[in-house]
């Protein structure tokens, strides 16, 4: 394994994370993603992960200049990629976006790079033709808040090289993760074939008007002794990656009960600009969220 330059595609939340964490570990990154609008968001999201990384891991102001310093931002994906040795992409989880975009990548990129994706709930053989490099394809998943919950779940297709499979393994290594390999494809992976079903009952139980938001993550904190309920959970995943998820399901399955959670997250968050933890406000209000109140779990 002899990565030198790696490209992040997609500078959302999770993106960000992907980039700054790669950056810190000392390997070059460059962000990519659509627009000059975009990549100004990128700027502000790598600069708000400092102060983070000071308080959190004891982070150097001198470490993290260096981080900064091996960090560069294209709107370009051609000249993003020019000397890309792997790709991790962490673009919106929808189908037909992704598709075109690998089959974009496919045409500019080298051929020595190798291609991941960060795809929550899709399947890299969904998208391995599509890349034109089905051998040096497959899935590298991180958990939010990356730089402590420092999981990589490397996940292969078929059709991927087990070579660069195992590379992969390694590069996760170097960059401070717990390496989790999936030898066969499985949707959602080990993490999320637990989390998403816990995540999806409680909007579900929202939805129905059973209990409101807190009541829910308040009975999933004291039953289970979690730091989090599903909700806290969900602002930190984002609403819009909960709403887009939501959405593919109810279209591939016809579900109306299903609908009708899509439809809530766009009306009560979506469209009033509630997208979640980093912007302030999701299911609740930061930066001092009720369940952080030390009276919300008494009697």
């Amino acid at each position: 394994m002899n990565y030198k330059h790696v490209v992040v595609a997609g500078s959302g939340v999770l993106g960000s994370q992907i980039a700054f964490q790669t950056a810190f570990k000392g390997f070059n990154v460059c962000i990519y993603d659509i627009n000059e609008e975009a990549i100004e968001n990128a700027k502000k999201r790598i600069e708000g992960l400092k102060p983070t990384y000071k308080s959190d891991l004891g982070a150097t102001e001198e470490e993290l200049a260096d981080t900064s310093n091996r960090i560069s931002y294209s709107a370009d994906l051609s000249k993003a990629v020019a000397d890309a040795d792997l790709v991790i992409e962490a673009i919106p989880e929808v189908v037909n976006i992704k598709m075109k975009f690998y089959e974009e990548l496919g045409k500019v990129a080298p051929d020595k790079t190798r291609f991941t994706t960060n795809s929550s709930t899709l399947l890299p053989s969904q998208f391995a033709e599509a890349t034109g490099r089905p051998e040096k394809f497959l899935a590298l998943h991180f958990a939010n808040e990356i730089w402590k919950n420092n999981t990589a779940e490397i996940m292969k297709h078929e059709g991927t090289d087990s070579d660069i499979f195992n590379e992969v393994i390694e590069f996760a290594k170097a960059i401070g993760m717990v390496a989790l390999p999936l030898h066969k494809e499985q949707p959602g992976y080990i993490l999320n074939s637990l989390l998403v079903p816990l995540l999806d009952a409680a909007q579900m139980l929202l939805a129905k008007e059973v209990a409101d938001v807190e009541t829910i993550d308040k009975t999933w904190m004291i039953a289970t002794g979690s730091p989090l309920g599903p909700f806290a959970i969900l602002d930190i995943v984002g609403i819009n990656t909960a709403y887009n998820i939501t959405l593919a399901k109810a279209k591939a399955t016809g579900d109306v009960q299903i609908e009708k959670v899509a439809n809530l997250l766009k009306t009560e968050y979506i469209d009033k600009g509630k997208l979640g933890r980093s912007v302030g406000e999701g299911f609740y209000k930061y930066p001092n969220p009720s369940f952080n109140q030390p009276d919300f779990l008494k009697v």
